[in-house]
């Protein structure tokens, strides 16, 4: 048989094959509905809003406490500015040789490491810069591994929502959540608000400050195509040299220990707030040019030539919006003193440390055995029922809030909240009114450290 009749008789069998199926094929055809969005109530005990370090935490805590939990997310994965933003090197931990934040954040930050095959840095030491403690996590594991948390203690994740009207009647708050395809009436008995710019305090008619000028964010990127040791850093600008070597590791998964380098960079993105969907999308376009910018200008230097970006964050990560006014504003002083209050919940460790113009940031460390704790009243907004915050909009003055706003301190906050609010739905009462001694010893069963009690 000649190849020519080969062909034709092969077109001759696909043809007789395409006919005898296309008729079952054609009738899967259907027409659609036209697009509906579709509404539903949802009855809840405890609604988070915000999925990121402290959000998913304190939904974990819920969830695993009993309480019937809800944990509204406008974006698409856990984790926040652990994952979304980029900064996958929580902490701190650890202070002055002891461990001083523990529990639910601490379980998947050790679940993150050990499935990522890694290592801990020896905590027993106190190393001469703080951030030696941060542990470095796999941001897709520690993303996986809180939605396995979350699902574990029943958590109704919700990605893709966002609140639109938020209201207090009758003792319980009514929330309307609006996302693709779905509008939902959420009817809970206690509110945290976890989305790190004190948002659905604002919309629940509470007070939130900040001031007129604002911390820089950072888009969070990693570069290769070109060797630092053979550059001749004397022909390129200083500017340019911390980006180089921020960027030196072979390899873009960190491995973690004492010496551990950050394999990445980071732009700054002046003004960056992610209050608004029109405000955050700014901060991201900016950081987007900035960094475009940025790879252009490297390509020009001697030995640069091929430098390509390797990984990008989606989001430029945040650092300071608004923060409520609460019960108790935590002030610098109590900050770097250490002070410890009748209702201090949790510990931070961080320096102040407060990024001004982009070019200098201003730190003020804590001296040898100080930790700085966080007390219940500055989770709470002043004169508000069965509603609490965590993490960065936490009740503080400028400078703390430098210091609190990291991930371990914000991941304290979340397990606190979420207990205290856990305790606040099955008493029938305001976070306020919860004996602090139950709320520490719910904590505990939990595997959180107690501020004190170390």
């Amino acid at each position: 048989m000649t190849k020519i009749e080969r062909r034709a008789m092969l077109k001759t069998i696909g043809l007789a094959s395409f006919g005898a199926l296309s008729p079952n094929l054609l009738k899967g055809e259907t027409l659609r509905e036209p697009y509906s969005v579709s509404e539903k109530p949802i009855t809840t005990d405890i609604l988070i809003i915000g999925g990121g370090t402290a959000g998913t935490i304190a939904a974990i805590q819920a969830g695993r406490a009993g309480a019937k939990t809800t944990l509204i997310e406008s974006g698409s994965q856990l984790g926040g500015t652990t994952t979304t933003g980029g900064v996958s090197f929580p902490g701190i931990f650890h202070a002055w040789g002891k461990q001083i934040i523990g529990g639910i954040g601490w379980e998947l930050v050790l679940d993150s490491v050990e499935l990522n095959g890694d290592k801990l840095p020896d905590f027993s030491k106190t190393p001469e810069r703080h951030w030696k403690h941060q542990v470095a996590v796999n941001p897709a594991l520690y993303s996986l591994l809180a939605e396995e948390k979350c699902t574990a203690a029943a958590v109704d994740v919700r990605f893709y929502e966002t609140p639109t009207m938020v209201e207090y009647k009758e003792g319980r708050w009514f929330v309307e959540s609006v996302g693709k395809g779905v509008k939902n009436q959420i009817s809970c008995s206690q509110i945290i608000d976890c989305t790190g710019n004190a948002l659905i305090t604002s919309m629940a008619g509470y007070d939130v400050l900040r001031e007129e000028d604002t911390q820089p964010g950072s888009l969070v990127f990693s570069m290769g195509g070109y060797d630092l040791k053979s550059l001749d850093l004397a022909k390129i600008p200083k500017k340019y040299h911390g980006y180089l070597r921020q960027n030196m590791l072979e390899s873009q998964i960190r491995s973690t220990g004492e010496n551990t380098s950050v394999p990445y960079g980071y732009v700054y993105v002046k003004g960056a707030d992610s209050t608004t969907a029109e405000t955050h999308t700014l901060a991201n376009q900016k950081g987007r040019q900035n960094l475009l910018d940025l790879i252009r200008d490297l390509r020009g230097l001697p030995g640069c030539e091929n430098i390509r970006i390797t990984n990008m964050k989606t989001e430029t990560a945040v650092r300071e919006t608004y923060r409520i006014n609460g019960e108790y504003k935590v002030t610098k002083e109590d900050y770097v003193s250490g002070k410890i209050f009748d209702d201090s919940l949790s510990y931070s460790f961080y320096p102040v440390d407060l990024h001004r113009d982009g070019k200098s940031i201003y730190q003020e460390f804590l001296k040898p055995d100080i930790v700085a704790s966080v007390p219940l009243r500055a989770l709470i907004p002043k004169s508000s029922r069965n509603f609490l915050v965590a993490g960065r909009c936490v009740s503080s003055d400028r400078l703390a809030n430098s210091g609190l706003r990291v991930q371990a301190s914000c991941m304290g906050m979340g397990q606190a909240a979420a207990a205290t609010a856990v305790l606040a739905h099955k008493n029938g009462t305001t976070p306020s009114d919860v004996s602090v001694d139950d709320i520490k010893e719910l904590l505990r069963v939990h595997g959180a450290i107690i501020p004190g009690e170390i």
